[in-house]
């Protein structure tokens, strides 16, 4: 537990693999977009505290490792980035997309993992799903 970060009483160390859709699954995540949106969700975790370590845009799902401090649940986090990211997407796309629909971008749903000591077996898994189409957005 040489990496956990401290709260004033807390020592801790919580890192989640999520997994997220758009609400219409074709192929809506492309080009401009995916290299957009990476640097938008790492803002988003920034100012709820929390940290995206590794992350992938697929063209209908997105794939992050995050780091969120246990004074927030993961569904508050997931939730905040997911709502301010569709606001995003309707403010900067929404003239050029018919689909973008503010708030209702992102399906409600969402999987998330503890990752525990699994984190290189998830990184890994992370970083090779679109290996042809290199769109990581890690730092």
């Amino acid at each position: 537990m040489d990496e956990a970060e401290s709260l004033s009483h807390t020592k801790w160390e919580c890192k989640y693999h999520v997994v997220f859709i758009p609400k219409c699954r074709g192929k809506t995540l492309y080009q401009e977009l995916r290299r957009h949106l990476g640097e938008v969700f790492r803002k988003l975790a920034e100012q709820k505290e929390s940290a995206i370590e590794e992350g992938h845009l697929r063209s209908d799902h997105v794939h992050m490792m995050i780091v969120i401090p246990p004074k927030y649940a993961v569904s508050q986090v997931v939730g905040y980035i997911k709502g301010k990211s569709a606001i995003h997407l309707a403010r900067v796309y929404g003239e050029r997309k018919r689909n973008f629909v503010g708030q209702h971008f992102w399906a409600r749903e969402f999987w998330v993992s503890t990752v525990g000591r699994d984190e290189a077996v998830i990184r890994e898994y992370i970083r090779k799903q679109e290996e042809e189409k290199a769109s990581d957005w890690t730092s």
